[in-house]
């Protein structure tokens, strides 16, 4: 069973930057689609971004489309999500998790229900 584990949550005021990981183990990752989710207290889980591990094509929600930015790194195995111009908005537990890609485009199947696998996920507060 593969493991995912997130970190470099934090408190951080408006406009300023976070870089999170997702470090994978356990995982043959050129399979997987890799996505970043958050949720809010009292609100659902919604999609952040997300990328196909194997070819590097990503996907964005629109309320973060031009400030954050997904990427990898295929020799680590990991996943960073820069988060630049962070409102208070953006405040939330943030989730990484695989989904074992079905060749479907990302915008099709990025939804937190196609994913299997979770990490404990990691806070980011954005206050003044």
């Amino acid at each position: 069973q593969g493991q995912l584990v997130e970190s470099g949550g934090g408190l951080v005021q408006p406009g300023g930057s976070l870089r999170l990981s997702c470090a994978a183990s356990g995982f043959n990752l050129a399979y997987y689609v890799i996505g970043w989710f958050r949720q809010a207290p009292g609100k659902e889980r919604e999609g952040v971004s997300c990328i196909n591990f194997s070819d590097g094509s990503t996907y964005y929600a629109d309320s973060v489309k031009g400030r954050f930015t997904i990427s990898r790194d295929t020799a680590e195995n990991m996943v960073y999500l820069q988060m630049n111009s962070l409102k208070p908005e953006d405040t939330a537990v943030y989730y990484c998790a695989a989904d074992l890609w079905d060749g479907l485009g990302l915008a099709a199947t990025f939804r937190p229900s196609a994913f299997d696998s979770w990490g404990q996920g990691t806070q980011v507060t954005v206050s003044s």
